[in-house]
């Protein structure tokens, strides 16, 4: 999953949401001198992506981009399951998006300090560009994965998957409504133990 559903299934704003948001950007054993609520929600983070990727319907989806984007596929599909999640949002919060990503932002410029050093330019743009909203249309998703295509080390293609979110719309959608209340059950057992 990426940023929009991370934050989403963090369900409060609290430092485990901060956790949840930076733990792609904590590698390896999570350190002592990171506070616990931080810890939790890297620790959540690792379960929703364990899951997700472990998910034989998620797996569907990555083998339909495998061919094309090799081991970005994982990335890609995470990138589409934002954008069913912005277009379908309100099957799954009372809040307006707008009005979340708002809050969300606002949260984000309070608890700076918290975040690694290395985060903060995806945060400032993340704000400044709007991405939780915008992952809601086929421009915002063009921009994602053209700039998530720039982060990474080898050629990765991902610049014109957007092409393969039109074409097979259906398929990716349909995917994510079967996945998406499956991974909502499991972090709701994970918070409830």
């Amino acid at each position: 999953m990426n940023f929009l559903a991370h934050l989403y299934l963090s369900g409060t704003f609290d430092e485990a949401m901060i956790g949840n948001l930076m733990a792609d950007f904590i590698t390896g054993r999570i350190r002592e001198d990171i506070p616990e609520k931080i810890r939790e929600g890297i620790v959540l983070h690792r379960e929703i992506d364990s899951f997700t990727d472990s998910h034989p319907v998620v797996r569907k989806a990555k083998h339909h981009l495998f061919p094309v984007y090799r081991h970005y596929a994982s990335v890609i599909t995470d990138v589409f399951y934002d954008h069913f999640l912005a277009t379908h949002w309100q099957q799954y919060h009372p809040e307006p998006l707008e009005q979340f990503a708002e809050k969300i932002y606002q949260f984000l410029t309070e608890k700076e300090e918290l975040l690694p050093v290395d985060m903060l330019p995806v945060v400032h743009a993340m704000k400044r560009q709007n991405w939780l909203v915008n992952y809601g249309t086929l421009d915002g998703m063009n921009r994602t994965l053209t700039n998530t295509a720039k982060r990474t080390k080898f050629a990765s293609g991902m610049e014109h998957a957007v092409k393969d979110l039109q074409k097979d719309y259906d398929f990716y959608q349909d995917n994510f409504r079967e996945f998406f209340p499956d991974l909502v059950q499991h972090v709701e057992r994970l918070k409830a133990a």
